[in-house]
């Protein structure tokens, strides 16, 4: 990240940090100075990533296993971190494949389970303090998917086209989004969403990529890079007065 913002003395806690996505926030919220919970449903932290904070010396953070399903696991967790200034909702469950006609009752429940509900439970468990203490900030990741359809033309293999419900649990992240913003306003605290564009990762179909691309005014994928800095921001005292709000970081993909 080439630039920071001054995230000193914040306390944040970011779910799915165990991620590519959710270990570059954690880097940057880090990097920026904050103190973060990084938690995920895996019992430790990537040993990868924990040896690359380790090599930047970055050391404010504790790792804690979070199921966000499970109400008992986030009152432990809550238990443990307390009051919070920041909520980043990153957690997000595998992707289905295949077309919409087979699509099984446990794959919809599978991504509804951490999508919606899994999000919906962690910001009630941990906007309780936010609320008693009258400030706070909340930050969803939405998807482009969750405004616009996934068009079939980019895909080489019609089975691996994002999925129905992958789409419709970011549509819900975004109108949730709206409903914490105006539901939490009185207490001071703020709700917002990142809606990303494709990101490139090694491995991904090179056609995909070409055809992907080829549809953003800026001609090309997003990175990492092109998405920490919002979160930082949103994370930042500089955004106190932006609520309700869906950002979207795709290159203009969406235009």
């Amino acid at each position: 990240m080439k630039n920071t913002y001054n995230l000193q003395g914040k306390r944040i806690l970011l779910t799915g940090a165990n991620g590519k996505l959710g270990q570059a926030y954690a880097l940057a919220l880090l990097q920026s100075g904050a103190f973060v919970y990084v938690t995920d449903v895996q019992a430790q932290i990537d040993p990868v990533f924990a040896a690359q904070l380790s090599d930047k010396k970055l050391t404010q953070y504790e790792y804690l296993a979070l199921d966000i399903t499970s109400e008992v696991s986030l009152q432990q967790v809550q238990k443990r971190v307390g009051a919070l200034d920041v909520l980043i909702n990153n957690a997000g469950a595998k992707g289905v494949k295949g077309p919409f006609e087979e699509r099984t009752a446990a794959d919809i429940d599978a991504v509804l389970a951490v999508q919606v509900k899994g999000t919906m439970l962690a910001t009630q468990e941990f906007t309780k303090e936010m609320i008693k203490q009258k400030s706070g900030t909340v930050i969803n990741i939405g998807s482009v998917y969750g405004t616009v359809a996934p068009d079939k033309n980019i895909y080489k293999d019609p089975r691996k086209i994002n999925s129905e419900i992958y789409g419709a649990t970011k549509a819900a992240t975004i109108h949730f989004t709206k409903y914490l913003a105006a539901y939490l306003g009185e207490y001071g605290i703020t709700a917002n969403c990142i809606s990303p564009g494709g990101v490139f990762h090694d491995g991904q179909d090179p056609f995909f990529v070409e055809h992907y691309s080829a549809k953003v005014p800026l001609g090309r994928m997003a990175n990492a890079d092109d998405l920490v800095g919002v979160v930082c921001f949103l994370s930042s005292d500089d955004a106190h007065y932006i609520t309700g709000q869906n950002i979207v970081v795709d290159g203009g993909f969406t235009l």
